[in-house]
């Protein structure tokens, strides 16, 4: 008489485990997730990188010599900050910037290390997380401009959005990456015009209202230059009539939905005023513009610049609002020469990965058409401290460093 032997296991529930994987890439999640806060420092994202850190510490990172240019010009910048800190040891604001410096260039150096394994996996967990995130403080944005329960006062500045975020200026351009992943998800047919617009909705909303023309210009050029680098690099005909007609169609939506908006008129008479090319504030000898050229033959005989934070104690409580000053007049000649050499690299790199062939493709236009307008933009803005800037820049290193590992293909 034969019995069946009992299954190990059979009839119990099976519990999901957490796996290294896992480990790893939620906590890559969290890391995006957390970001929407941005008012208090240090932020839930500076404590999720700890996280990271601890993580890829115990488990497992590698940092490929392709990676040692990023490495070297970022700390090199920094030097120049911290030798620029010298005389102005006795100001905190001064001393915590330069370490703030320091802390955003250990995370772009590790989120392109951790680009090194499983790849496609690390970037989906980052790019869900960060539209989590977009649509956390994007709620907060829409709530605080129409002063929802009473909110508009701590979630406006000047009668703009900017929810969890110190300046509108820098909520716009934190909400761009996002609503081009998933407009090119759209493009590709990932997600339905409709769905996809959806998942959008909020996030655009928001940027749209925090009426900074350097957000607007950010997502307007990010979208055309992730459109057309995805046309140029589609596989097929049909691809490429695929996102022309999608392309017309989200445009038309776009201008029905604007049109919409302006019908409002506390919407309206905003947009009118921000629509300008030039603010009150930018003109004159003493406007922005007058105080960085009246700068820059001051920097030129001041090898360790002005110091960390000086340049508004010199130009009337205005900030440089020009990243490549801001790099000489915080961090000296060392710091501004280094972030020159660091910008022309990495638009080296951006432009070298977008055009190789492979499954990463797609994720490398999205990354380097924001982060590339994004350096375009810090003409007309500081961007040495943007947390979503060292995060693309991290992800282009990494991106670029797989690419030349393997050079058929940036591999999964």
């Amino acid at each position: 008489m034969s019995t069946l032997a009992p299954s190990p296991g059979l009839g119990r529930r099976s519990r999901p485990r957490l796996t290294q994987a896992g480990l790893q890439r939620g906590s890559l999640w969290l890391l995006t997730a957390s970001s929407w806060v941005a008012i208090i420092e240090p932020s839930p994202y500076e404590i999720a990188f700890l996280l990271v850190l601890a993580v890829f510490a115990l488990t497992g990172i590698r940092l490929s010599r392709a990676l040692l240019p990023l490495a070297l010009l970022l700390l090199a910048f920094n030097l120049g900050g911290a030798i620029s800190l010298v005389p102005w040891m006795h100001d905190p604001d001064a001393v915590r910037f330069i370490a703030v410096s320091f802390y955003m260039m250990v995370t772009a150096i590790v989120l392109a290390a951790v680009m090194a394994d499983d790849t496609q996996a690390r970037l989906e967990a980052l790019k869900r997380g960060y539209l989590f995130a977009t649509w956390c403080t994007g709620i907060l944005a829409i709530i605080g401009y129409f002063d929802i329960a009473g909110l508009g006062e701590s979630l406006t500045l000047n009668g703009r959005a900017s929810a969890t975020f110190k300046d509108p200026n820098v909520l716009g351009p934190f909400l761009v990456l996002p609503i081009v992943f998933v407009l090119q998800d759209i493009l590709l047919g990932r997600r339905s015009l409709l769905g996809g617009l959806a998942m959008v909705s909020v996030p655009l909303a928001a940027l749209f209202l925090t009426f900074s023309r350097g957000a607007w210009g950010n997502l307007v050029a990010a979208v055309l230059m992730m459109q057309l680098l995805t046309f140029l690099m589609a596989e097929s005909s049909r691809m490429r009539a695929r996102i022309v007609v999608l392309t017309l169609t989200s445009l038309l939506l776009a201008v029905v939905t604007l049109l919409i908006a302006l019908s409002f008129d506390v919407i309206s008479e905003m947009f009118e005023v921000r629509a300008s090319l030039s603010q009150d504030y930018d003109q004159g000898v003493t406007g922005r513009f007058g105080s960085q050229l009246r700068s820059i033959p001051m920097l030129l005989s001041e090898p360790n610049g002005f110091g960390p934070l000086r340049f508004r104690w010199l130009f009337l409580q205005q900030d440089p609002h020009n990243v490549y000053i801001n790099a000489f007049a915080s961090y000296g000649w060392l710091g501004g020469f280094s972030w020159l050499a660091l910008t022309a690299a990495t638009c080296w790199a951006g432009w070298w990965l977008v055009f190789r062939r492979g499954p990463l493709q797609s994720h490398a236009i999205v990354l380097w058409s924001v982060l590339f307008v994004t350096i375009l933009q810090g003409i007309q803005i500081d961007t040495d401290h943007w947390r979503h800037f060292y995060l693309l820049l991290g992800l282009i290193w990494g991106l670029a460093a797989i690419a030349r590992r393997r050079p058929a293909e940036v591999t999964a």
